[in-house]
């Protein structure tokens, strides 16, 4: 490990915090200057790793991945500057990856919880009403402290979207997993699945294309946070138009939910509910994309500082984990520039140092050691 490094730049505390003076001393950071002089100097704009709250490294568009591609997948996401990963559901166990020091923190949900035949194939454990609650338990025993449910998905016999789990079920099985020991976040298309989410207390919304004007106070009273993970949501008119034929209903559902996109991310934003960045990577959605989501919130409305705020400090801050803090470990991006003003400036990394270890992208780009 590379002893002492030092920190020359900005040091980006929180979203409108700054201050002068880090180093990382035997991988923890401080802001006391050590004794001994660095053994290297970085200069530029310092922010805590990315994170990314909806991610699934060790699963693929079939399901299932092999070792190799799991680890892949994380490199990837840590070249793009994400070093901390909330899991939503991976059918790879991914404990191994955690043990690697190169590899990003990650948080994992365990499986998938969907309904028989009722969402992608391969992905989820599947059960009916009567397994809820004891899936809920045995995937919130072999989690971090997380549980992913399906909320809800296309009904075939009904042509459109619908809650895949009763209301009454859906609220035992919340409760079993916080039993437990873990928080639970849903899936959620439709409109109608939120309000069952909210009366069976859930910790927190993956996508959320259904928020209506409605939903907003109970979000904000029930401390209810979405990942809107609106690179994936770009993906609902394609959806849409192989539907078509056969589920016109369907189809012209997920058009209305993506055109209302922004508006609804920049309604809840307005209204005080927590918003964190999330990519959906590891199905349809390529690794390392985690960027394009902060720049997605930014074009729905949020202020590029917010929107940064939600894949960095805040969104540490709700995980658990630390940021730039004294005797943190030293898991840090320098940009460029100031990311706050201008989110292009996370394309120009000049270093991501990882556990104290610098770590250079796998791409040519000007990371000389200043």
């Amino acid at each position: 490990m590379t002893s002492i490094i030092e920190f020359s730049g900005p040091i980006l505390t929180t979203a409108d915090q700054e201050r002068r003076g880090l180093w990382s001393v035997d991988g923890l950071l401080t802001f006391d200057r050590p004794a001994a002089a660095p053994d290297l100097v970085l200069d530029g704009w310092v922010i805590p790793g990315l994170v990314d709250a909806h991610c699934h490294i060790g699963l693929g568009p079939g399901g299932d991945v092999t070792e190799p591609l799991a680890e892949e997948q994380a490199r990837t996401d840590r070249d793009a500057g994400t070093l901390l990963v909330r899991d939503a559901g991976a059918v790879r166990d991914t404990r191994w990856l955690q043990q690697r020091t190169d590899m990003p923190r990650i948080i994992r949900s365990g499986r998938h919880i969907a309904r028989t035949r009722r969402y992608l194939r391969g992905f989820a454990v599947e059960v009916e009403p009567e397994d809820l609650v004891e899936a809920a338990r045995k995937q919130a025993r072999a989690g971090d402290g997380w549980v992913k449910l399906v909320g809800d998905w296309i009904d075939r016999d009904a042509g459109d979207l619908a809650a895949s789990f009763p209301a009454g079920t859906l609220k035992d099985a919340v409760a079993a997993a916080h039993d437990e020991g873990a928080r639970v976040t849903a899936h959620c298309f439709a409109e109608d699945t939120l309000d069952d989410m909210h009366d069976a207390g859930i910790d927190c919304v993956e996508h959320a294309t259904g928020l209506l004007p409605r939903h907003l106070p109970r979000f904000v009273e029930q401390g209810v946070p979405i990942v809107p993970t609106l690179i994936n949501i770009a993906t609902f008119p394609d959806i849409a138009a192989q539907a078509q034929a056969k589920f016109p209903r369907y189809a012209a559902h997920m058009r209305s939910l993506w055109e209302g996109r922004a508006e609804r991310v920049l309604a809840a934003f307005e209204a005080g509910v927590s918003i964190y960045a999330g990519t959906d990577a590891g199905s349809v959605i390529q690794h390392g994309r985690i960027v394009d989501e902060l720049q997605a919130l930014h074009a729905a409305g949020l202020p590029a500082s917010a929107a940064l705020d939600a894949g960095a400090w805040a969104a540490r801050t709700w995980l658990g984990a630390d940021g730039i803090t004294e005797g943190a470990s030293a898991e840090v991006l320098v940009c460029a520039g100031d990311p706050r003003g201008n989110l292009a400036a996370l394309r120009e990394l000049r270093h991501i140092v990882l556990r104290g270890e610098l770590v250079r992208r796998n791409q040519p780009a000007p990371w000389g050691i200043n």
